[in-house]
């Protein structure tokens, strides 16, 4: 028995029959297993740090509730709301970065985030999504109107993006962005003599963050060389990997998350592979798969280049994000911190990717009244 019926004109039973709800059950199915993942490795680390055994908990509850809601409330835009609000978002990331830059607390080094209250601001989460709307419309355009600098446009927003991000420094962001970013603008029509100059530049951009940022040094040096320096973080996850075997010790059975100072953020793969093992963790991976898999598919019959260039853009972030950190668990990629999408605990995480999901399905909506893609005769009324 369905929840709404065909005849039911409203705004959420319309969003009910043209949402995609695989991809809706997919991001569900995350979203839960993450909510579990929290209890099972926040409480050992609120304990080591003096606060009340649920702190993060109750805190990843709370922005979940806002992501939610946040997800769902984009999910119901048409298209053209949706680039109205990622130009927005952008304009204000923009802003905070700066801010970021300016008066952002200095932790290890780097300034990435804003303090308001209790409440932690990474204004780099947000703008990742928005950059992506921004980029796809530019693109676009581009290729609607010729005589539209659209190409330049984007240009300048990328080298302004990633400037902000490197002052920081995060490499692991702009590394991000620009794969991101490279990856639309090759989808836009790129010609291949661009091509070679944005690898040229992307692999002048890596040796000179080798040269010049000592962190990123000695996570290289790490990697290509373990006996170089301290490796205790991706020791510990494999060791925990190993202990879990193909079942796992049972839930909260865990002892990697009493030891590692980053298990509920970017180690939380390492402890869900000890408490619920191989499979759980494979699992895992095959719910992003399905995620862009599925959403890559929706795109197929696309003919708006806007909405195809976002919901691609958008995807490739998630599996990339998703990819970099089962990559550090797994030891096959240079430690870089960075979130497991929306498993690891984090409220500026959690709330981006929710907005970016959110748009995703807005944007692979079928047969809205919005005038989005009936298959019998395409996208119109956009």
């Amino acid at each position: 028995m369905t929840v709404f019926s065909r005849t039911d004109t409203s705004i959420v039973s319309d969003w009910w029959w043209t949402v995609d709800r695989w991809l809706l059950m997919s991001l569900a199915l995350l979203i839960g297993i993450g909510i579990v993942m929290t209890f099972g490795a926040s409480p050992a680390i609120a304990e080591k740090l003096g606060l009340d055994s649920f702190h993060f908990v109750r805190r990843q509850l709370l922005f979940l509730a806002v992501s939610l809601v946040c997800l769902f409330g984009v999910s119901l835009l048409p298209p053209r709301q949706v680039r109205r609000l990622g130009v927005i978002l952008f304009l204000v990331c923009l802003l905070l970065l700066v801010l970021t830059a300016l008066v952002g607390p200095e932790a290890k080094g780097a300034r990435r985030w804003l303090r308001i209250g209790s409440f932690t601001l990474q204004a780099s989460e947000f703008m990742k999504p928005a950059f992506i709307i921004v980029s796809a419309w530019m693109f676009s355009e581009a290729r609607k109107s010729p005589g539209f600098p659209g190409w330049k446009i984007a240009i300048g927003l990328y080298l302004l993006v990633v400037s902000l991000l490197v002052i920081q420094p995060d490499f692991g962001q702009t590394v991000l962005v620009s794969v991101v970013w490279s990856a639309m603008f090759f989808m836009a029509g790129l010609p291949m003599v661009w091509v070679g100059a944005f690898v040229a530049f992307g692999l002048s951009g890596i040796v000179m963050a080798y040269m010049f940022l000592p962190h990123v040094t000695s996570r290289i040096d790490r990697f290509l060389n373990p006996e170089s320096g301290d490796t205790f973080q991706v020791d510990m996850a494999m060791n925990a990997f190993k202990s879990g075997g193909l079942f796992g010790r049972g839930p909260g059975e865990g002892a990697v998350k009493k030891i590692l100072p980053d298990a509920h953020t970017d180690f939380i793969f390492a402890v869900t592979g000890e408490e619920f093992g191989i499979i759980i963790c494979a699992a895992i991976v095959l719910l992003f798969a399905v995620i862009v898999i599925r959403g890559m598919v929706n795109l197929m019959k696309e003919r708006d280049l806007f909405i195809f260039l976002a919901v691609s853009g958008l995807l490739i972030q998630l599996g990339l994000q998703a990819f970099i950190n089962l990559g550090v668990n797994l030891a096959v990629l240079p430690s870089k911190g960075m979130t497991l999408p929306f498993i690891s605990y984090g409220g500026s995480s959690l709330l981006s990717l929710s907005i970016g999901m959110g748009m995703v399905l807005a944007l692979t909506r079928r047969n809205s009244r919005y005038g989005q893609a009936n298959p019998a005769t395409g996208w119109r009324l956009v």
